[in-house]
């Protein structure tokens, strides 16, 4: 006689172990990954590294210990993984950099602030990160012990963004780029200033230049719509930007061969309602700006809410071949996977199932594509495609005994009409064992 299953409660939440930042490594034979648990008696969240084999296998942990180690990022040549992490100050992270053969962690970084993202140089060299000091007067009150008991005892406002929900009060200190020399961890600010903030670096093919996009408005708290594309020189610091049309861009990534550059924008303040598009431009400006998908009413991006997961964008990623993007299209609750070829012809369905495809990365030849996908019922695992062959693998199966064990009712899709006649989505929840004879509740 099959066991009864049993009703889901609080107390499984603690079992759910949440995965985020798969990274395919560079020959495409493993994934890294960060895999949360929670722990019950301090009610506090720690994320270590996992490891799977992209043909499948059991995934091993990486690291070991109470901290966060976040956004494992693989060396060029596979040998090594950079993450961050505060296992060494749990209120200040840093960059570290582990063999992936073996060995101990190294701290790269020694800053007082906050990171961001960052990546490896294409020769493996340096890391460019963006990075946001710690405010000289937090500075000053951590050095003197009665100050910092006496927490903030003045503040001066003067911009029109100054705080946030779940941060509080937000630092004068602006977000900048920044790279590090992965041998010896000697770092460098590239750009400067009280008034921009410059997010998401990318290195160029070559290693000799950074994209990244800013608002460089008078007044950017006031005008938040008009972040554009910058590209500085890592010799010289010299800066240009990439002329583009009116609105806030994000995303973006250098093809290949350096021709081109992708990116994602939205409408701004006049046009909100506008689908957010994948657009293609020249590295070089010699031709504006392209659409790719604006023809084909597609919302491009993460936009799928739930409440244990991430809604994480994923950056446009391209083919070896510079031939073909792939990018996240969120489409009547579901968030799939496409590709589109740099011309805007040929879009393809990658990933069409009914769920939601969190986050993804392409391996470097464009062989495997590694994401994580959930569904109403299951949250995110980590699936491996061979491109080529059109086969798709699960690699973990981290919620399985969990959700085997436990009845979740069932979820149904309806559509129905508006009171305009026009067409509305909706989902029916049942409690687990339904009646369609009884009523509830």
């Amino acid at each position: 006689m099959p066991r009864q299953k049993k009703l889901i409660s609080a107390d499984d939440l603690y079992r759910f172990s949440l995965i985020s930042g798969v990274q395919i490594s560079p020959d495409g034979e493993h994934v890294v990954y960060c895999r949360q648990r929670i722990d019950q008696t301090s009610q506090r969240k720690f994320y270590n590294l996992w490891v799977v084999a992209t043909s499948g296998g059991r995934p091993r942990q990486f690291t070991y210990g109470d901290q966060v180690d976040a956004q494992p990022h693989w060396s060029p040549d596979g040998r090594a993984i950079a993450f961050i992490s505060n296992r060494t100050d749990k209120k200040q992270s840093q960059i570290y950099i582990i063999p992936f053969d073996g060995g101990e962690a190294r701290p790269l970084t020694d800053l007082k602030g906050e990171f961001g993202g960052f990546e490896w140089s294409p020769d493996g060299k340096q890391l460019v990160f963006n990075f946001r000091k710690k405010d000289q007067a937090v500075l000053d009150r951590e050095a003197d012990s009665q100050k910092e008991k006496l927490g903030v005892v003045d503040r001066h406002i003067t911009r029109l963004f100054y705080k946030q929900d779940g941060e509080g009060f937000l630092p004068q200190e602006r977000w900048h780029i920044w790279t590090a020399n992965t041998s010896t961890g000697r770092a460098k600010q590239l750009t400067q200033g009280d008034i921009y903030d410059e997010f998401d670096p990318h290195w160029s093919p070559d290693g000799g230049k950074i994209l990244f996009h800013s608002n460089r408005a008078t007044d950017p708290d006031r005008d938040w719509d008009q972040a554009d594309l910058y590209v500085i020189s890592v010799a010289n610091n010299e800066l240009y930007k990439i002329e583009t049309a009116p609105g806030p861009k994000s995303h973006a990534r250098f093809s290949p061969d350096g021709w081109w550059i992708a990116f994602y924008q939205e409408g701004g303040k006049t046009n909100l309602w506008q689908n957010i598009n994948l657009w293609v431009v020249p590295t070089h400006g010699n031709s504006p700006a392209v659409n790719l998908t604006g023809e084909f009413d597609l919302q491009v991006g993460h936009a799928t809410l739930n409440d244990i997961g991430s809604m994480q964008t994923s950056a446009p990623a391209w083919s070896a071949d510079s031939r073909t993007i792939y990018f996240q299209v969120t489409h009547h609750g579901d968030t799939l996977l496409k590709s589109i070829a740099v011309d805007g012809t040929d879009l393809h369905d990658v990933v069409t199932e009914t769920g939601v495809v969190d986050e993804f990365h392409l391996s470097r030849d464009s062989e495997k594509l590694v994401y994580l996908f959930a569904t109403m019922t299951s949250p995110s695992e980590i699936m491996v495609i061979d491109l080529a062959a059109g086969n798709t693998r699960q690699v973990t199966r981290h919620h399985q005994a969990l959700l085997r064990a436990r009845d979740l009712g069932a979820v149904e899709e309806v559509w129905f009409k508006g009171p305009d006649g026009n067409d509305l989505q909706g989902w029916i929840l049942t409690p687990p064992g339904f009646d369609p004879n009884r009523k509830y509740p």
